[in-house]
């Protein structure tokens, strides 16, 4: 798991089967790597999340057959970015 922040939304009308209708977000690390996830919890923009990755991202949005290596397990509702 990793803590990210969400920095916006994508709007795909055209995609591969397997992303269904997912809202997608742009999250970014605190080194700045961006980095596009499924969002199944309704993250905002500005708001710290924890994402799940790799096979465990697919269990993580409820379905194992979506498409995805990247998804935002939840918000966080209190954290201190900086210790």
């Amino acid at each position: 798991m990793e803590i990210m922040q969400v920095t916006g939304s994508i709007v795909c009308t055209q995609r591969v089967g397997g992303l269904k209708h997912w809202n997608l977000r742009v999250l970014r690390t605190a080194k700045g790597k961006l980095s596009v996830a499924v969002d199944p919890v309704g993250a905002s923009p500005g708001n710290w999340v924890f994402t799940a990755s790799g096979s465990a991202a697919r269990f993580a949005c409820g379905d194992p057959d979506t498409f995805t290596d990247l998804t935002i397990g939840g918000t966080i509702d209190f954290w201190e970015p900086d210790g």
